[in-house]
């Protein structure tokens, strides 16, 4: 049995489905990642699993337990804030052992608790400050030692970095990552960014349309996207329309396309479409035996370690990422270009051409 499971949950928002048959289940340890874009019902899902709302229909069961009727402070869940709800008049060691004195326990073990918890988030010199005078990624440190200090049999995160600058939230979604995997308790993050949910999740559950459209490893997720709408909300540009010819491979506007034998693709003549990974187009001195074709370079946009050229032919346009250290191409320079086999994913049914 799955330690927790979300089963046929709805939710309707203004009359419109918020949440629609929803269903998921999660092991004892696991670290899942809520993702989806503003407003798809990522944090109301979070919400009843913690009893904050109530499910139209459907039910949450933790540890083969029926939550319907267990109320807020009773089932052992604790959700932590984006804003971190902290106590400004008190410290940060009082703070911390709030959770545990809400559930009566003995103070001397109140107190080695909170030194335990300060230690896990690397605080351990902090305890007598008073949370108002810590920085922003201190205070999120100090919300997390809160959380994890009753020792929850499940922890709710909504946003957990996102009222941080991105320096503080790149470093620290990396300190949060290995202090949730050293702990193993069961873990839901809610966040809207894709680089937050591979990095902390052990699997992540993609939400669009009221329901989840993809739920796998984030290794999973990058490499076969399970919908066009998946790959453009990983930022995937690359999808262009596609026919199955009469000799297996696909043909689009650069012309047909061999594809890898472990891509599975319907009889002759089905349209549909075509993903090329991002890493699966590269810019070409000399032309290999297959999946060449000339584009022409439209636009070139600088990011730091690395350059974003579109090329296009035709109506078709297509993004290619270089390393800033290679020779990038003019804008309005004619090239060649080559596609990876192995990096080309089908869907059906068609799109249009963009």
């Amino acid at each position: 049995m799955a330690y927790l499971t979300i089963e046929g949950v709805s939710k309707t928002y203004e009359g419109k489905p918020l949440l629609n048959n929803v269903s998921l289940d999660v092991e004892r340890g696991e670290i899942i990642s809520f993702l989806g874009p503003s407003g798809s019902g990522k944090t109301t899902l979070l919400r009843i699993v913690a009893g904050l709302e109530t499910p139209e229909a459907g039910r949450i069961l933790l540890a083969d337990q029926d939550m319907s009727h267990v109320p807020v402070h009773r089932r052992g869940v604790v959700l932590m804030f984006q804003d971190y709800a902290l106590f400004p008049h008190r410290t940060v060691q009082q703070n911390v052992a709030f959770g545990l004195r809400m559930l009566g326990l003995p103070k001397p073990e109140i107190r080695a608790r909170v030194k335990v918890m300060l230690a896990l988030v690397g605080l351990q010199d902090f305890g007598p400050r008073s949370v108002v005078d810590l920085s922003g990624g201190e205070r999120q440190r100090v919300a997390l030692a809160r959380s994890l200090a009753p020792q929850p049999r499940l922890l709710l995160l909504d946003e957990p970095l996102g009222s941080l600058d991105r320096t503080l939230r790149e470093r620290l979604l990396e300190e949060l990552a290995a202090i949730l995997r050293r702990v193993r308790v069961t873990t839901i993050a809610v966040t809207h960014d894709q680089a937050e949910a591979f990095a902390l999740a052990d699997r992540v559950a993609l939400l669009h349309d009221a329901r989840f459209v993809q739920v796998a490893t984030p290794q999973t997720i990058y490499a076969h996207p399970a919908t066009p709408w998946v790959a453009r909300f990983l930022g995937y540009r690359n999808l262009l329309p596609a026919r199955v010819t009469d000799d297996g491979r696909l043909e689009t506007a650069f012309g047909k396309l061999d594809v890898s034998p472990e891509l599975s693709l319907p009889e002759t003549g089905i349209e549909g479409t075509v993903l090329i990974l991002p890493w699966g187009i590269r810019i070409i001195d000399s032309e290999p035996p297959c999946n060449a074709f000339a584009a022409r370079i439209v636009q070139r946009v600088f990011q730091g370690s690395t350059t974003v050229v579109r090329l296009q032919v035709g109506e078709v346009s297509v993004s290619v990422v270089m390393d800033s250290h290679e020779r990038v191409p003019q804008e309005g320079d004619w090239v060649a270009a080559w596609v990876s086999p192995d990096a080309l994913r089908w869907f059906a049914p068609p799109i249009p051409f963009r």
